[in-house]
């Protein structure tokens, strides 16, 4: 049963926010606001366009006396502008690059684990959770200039959420302090980072109020190399399994395992509708092409396939019978599911899954193209001889981690 006192405070929120466009206003105002701390992860962290904002809201923040920690990839970031590097140090702004490759690359596969969640908590109060970089919508580091905005999500939350949001943000950032430490020679500073990072909790389901007026369940979905190894995939396998009438899933890179097919399968033969939203537009080799042999046995089933070619696809959202809803980073492929860290956010409420409902069905609608079954199974030799060796290639990466998909 939810809390009485969540009942009656109205701030606990959650809202769907669509690509930098409605994402930078709002993380660049909450930090703008913050009294105490700023926690902010993600994959890209650029410097074009309006991304711009968010950098130099961070630096507002620190020179005001806001603690600031930030953390970026050291693969989907790399190693940040010299410019920057000097503006944080100067500000206050503490980061961090997480497992930068290093001379070998990745030649070694423990190099693959990346961190790829986009979290932000701002005073233990608020935060921010879903797949939007910090990345202008517009711009591409690899493409340049894009025609249409980039298609992502974010969930900005309030309420108990974010307690478990800044506590694994907390323990990520302890421990690499205590990487640091070791790397120094610091063993007794290693140690306390390593005793303070274990006082954090772990995650758990929680109560908000969506929009304001809708009380809504939801709660964090973390997956890592330890602990929560499977969670989010469990959690969509779950949520496919239950559905009755409606499946909708837009996903950049969707290369499931045989689980995940088969439970998409039986619910479309179930008499489920289910759609999905994928990549139509080129962007990596191993992206575009390895995906493309599982979708013989999906149509064949009675998935509904829709290639997103509008602009580039980066969403990672589902919404299922019109009340669950999963917002977050992961995508549904070997590198999310077995490698990444990452994270969602699970709503269930009818106001917020309507919302994003709307916006995937206007994206299909608008922005993409329905896969018929025929001429997919008579496309040229050339195309299936490249999907298929993308889609060894992919096994064959994975047999080397050891892992089985």
């Amino acid at each position: 049963m939810p809390r009485p006192d969540l009942l009656q405070r109205r701030e606990h929120q959650v809202q769907l926010l669509q690509g930098s466009k409605e994402f930078f206003p709002a993380l660049i105002d909450a930090v703008d606001r913050a009294l105490a701390e700023v926690r902010l992860e993600s994959y890209v962290f650029d410097f074009t366009g309006t991304s711009v904002g968010v950098a130099q809201a961070l630096v507002r923040a620190a020179r005001r006396g806001v603690t600031v920690q930030l953390v970026v990839d050291g693969v989907g970031t790399g190693t940040l502008p010299p410019e920057w590097r000097e503006r944080f140090d100067q500000a206050g702004v503490q980061w961090r690059v997480y497992a930068p490759l290093g001379p070998l690359g990745y030649l070694l596969p423990s190099r693959w684990r990346r961190l790829h969640r986009k979290l932000c908590v701002v005073d233990g109060q608020l935060a921010f959770c879903g797949g939007i970089n910090i990345l202008d919508d517009l711009h591409d580091p690899n493409y340049g200039t894009l025609a249409a905005p980039r298609l992502d999500f974010a969930v900005r939350a309030s309420g108990l959420l974010v307690h478990e949001m800044r506590n694994t943000m907390a323990q990520l950032w302890w421990r690499m302090q205590a990487v640091r430490d070791v790397r120094r020679h610091n063993f007794p500073a290693a140690l306390s980072s390593l005793r303070t990072g274990h006082l954090f909790g772990t995650q758990g389901d929680n109560d908000v109020i969506a929009g304001g007026i809708h009380l809504a369940r939801a709660f964090l979905l973390l997956r890592d190399n330890v602990r929560h190894r499977s969670r989010i995939e469990k959690a969509y396998r779950r949520a496919i399994g239950e559905a009755r009438q409606e499946i909708i899933i837009a996903n950049a890179y969707f290369v499931p395992g045989r689980k995940l097919r088969r439970a998409l399968m039986m619910a479309a033969q179930r008499g489920v509708r289910v759609r999905l939203l994928l990549q139509g537009k080129y962007e990596y080799f191993m992206q575009y092409h390895a995906v493309r042999p599982v979708y013989g046995a999906l149509l064949a089933a009675g998935v509904e396939i829709y290639e997103y070619s509008a602009s580039f696809l980066h969403a990672k959202v589902a919404v299922m019978d019109g009340h669950w809803v999963t917002v977050g980073s992961s995508n549904l492929d070997p590198l999310s599911l077995l490698l990444a860290r990452e994270a969602n956010v699970v709503v269930d409420d009818a106001g917020f899954a309507a919302d994003l409902r709307a916006r995937l069905v206007a994206a299909m609608e608008h922005g993409g193209q329905r896969v018929d079954p025929a001429q997919y199974a008579n496309r040229p030799w050339q195309q299936r001889l490249r999907d298929r060796i993308a889609f060894g290639l992919m096994r064959a990466a994975l047999f080397v981690t050891g892992y089985r998909y």
